[in-house]
């Protein structure tokens, strides 16, 4: 598999990923909805920005996460 494959079928996985979480986020907190899209946003940013490395796309999420999370409070 090439690497410009490798990245499509992360980036589309994380896309596909992201969207059936949204559709489970109605009965959760708009905290916790903010939490979750900014992890799924995190890590697809993660993702392309290195290229799919698992650790870029780990940390993307977290750091997402944690932005979304912050997002509310304010």
């Amino acid at each position: 598999m090439t690497h410009t494959t490798t990245l499509r079928t992360l980036t589309t996985t994380l896309a596909v990923a992201t969207l059936l979480t949204l559709g489970a986020c109605s009965n959760m907190t708009r905290s916790q909805q903010n939490t979750a899209m900014g992890a799924g946003v995190g890590a697809a940013a993660g993702a392309i920005l290195t290229g799919g490395s698992v650790i870029g796309t780990g940390v993307g999420a977290a750091v997402g996460g944690v932005i979304g999370n912050e997002a509310n409070k304010r």
